[in-house]
């Protein structure tokens, strides 16, 4: 959880940062792109569970 709310906190100033500096968001602007990098994240997990169960 502590990493979670440090990257909360890290993403929150690096979009406070390039917004007083009036440079585009380094984001997608676009809820679907976040919703494609966590079904990345979690495509990951999920195959990491199966090839446990596979392998035990």
């Amino acid at each position: 959880m502590k990493e979670v709310i440090l990257a909360l906190i890290a993403g929150l100033i690096v979009g406070m940062l390039f917004r007083f500096l009036k440079l585009p968001l380094p984001a997608p602007p676009v809820f679907s792109a976040v919703i494609g990098v966590f079904g990345v994240y979690f495509g990951g997990v999920v195959l990491d569970w199966i090839m446990k169960l596979v392998h035990h």
